[in-house]
């Protein structure tokens, strides 16, 4: 049976996989001019940025919440463990959401907050289990 940690760990991935989906068609218009309006314009223009940005932002605050996951994987987890692992997807999904979709810079920060709450969680994890051995 394959571990429980791995789940949320592959829907990150996931969810990072659909970014470079989303990437590529909105950067069509400009790069292959595939869907360009008839003025020439790109129709994701505006978003494009946007997107960008997120993805980017998956390789950032993730990389501690892939390095807690792997420590649990090696030393043992808890179920609080996994909870927090999928609260920190959620936290991402949502996060991505909030930055493609708005330009709403306050709720932004209050989304990425869950995300930021759960991997300090997960690391307190591994300190308690490191001080345990």
């Amino acid at each position: 049976m394959s571990h429980p940690l791995i789940m949320p760990m592959a829907a990150h991935v996931a969810l990072a996989a659909l970014l470079y989906v989303m990437l590529t068609v909105a950067r069509a218009p400009a790069i292959w001019g595939i869907g360009r309006r008839p003025d020439g314009s790109n129709p994701w223009g505006r978003i494009e940025p946007r997107i960008s940005a997120n993805l980017s932002n998956q390789f950032e605050w993730p990389l501690f919440f892939y390095a807690a996951c792997l420590i649990l994987l090696q030393s043992g987890t808890s179920r609080f463990s996994l909870v927090l692992a999928w609260i920190f997807v959620i936290g991402r999904v949502l996060h991505s959401l909030v930055q493609i979709l708005t330009t709403n810079i306050r709720l932004r920060g209050l989304v990425f907050t869950i995300n930021f709450v759960a991997v300090l969680g997960l690391w307190a994890i591994v300190v308690l289990v490191a001080l345990q051995n």
